[in-house]
């Protein structure tokens, strides 16, 4: 059994479902696009949402970030002003401490 096309054989039937949908697709699709708009209205709305609560996360990740940022830093800084107090400055000799 073949699958070929259904319309091959019968020009008439075809050039009938032609005339068919020519005439109503005109009257249906006003129709479909007044049922089918509450539906897209619906999903834009829900795009636009999810668009603004994805860049509220983003901007909150970003502040938490730069927090981590500063944080680090000042850590970084603390550390160095810690060790170069401790260790004695480059070229001096440490004093032998005196015995009692």
């Amino acid at each position: 059994m073949a699958l070929g096309n259904p319309f091959k054989s019968n020009v008439v039937v075809a050039l009938a479902v032609g005339v068919a949908a020519a005439v109503l697709i005109p009257i249906l699709l006003p129709a479909v696009a007044r049922a089918a708009k509450p539906f897209a209205k619906a999903a834009v709305k829900s795009g636009l949402i999810l668009y603004e609560k994805g860049r509220e996360a983003v901007a909150e990740m970003g502040e938490v970030m730069e927090d981590v940022v500063a944080e680090a830093k000042a850590e970084i800084e603390q550390e160095h002003a810690t060790a170069t107090a401790v260790t004695p400055a480059a070229g001096e000799a440490a004093a032998p401490s005196p015995k009692t």
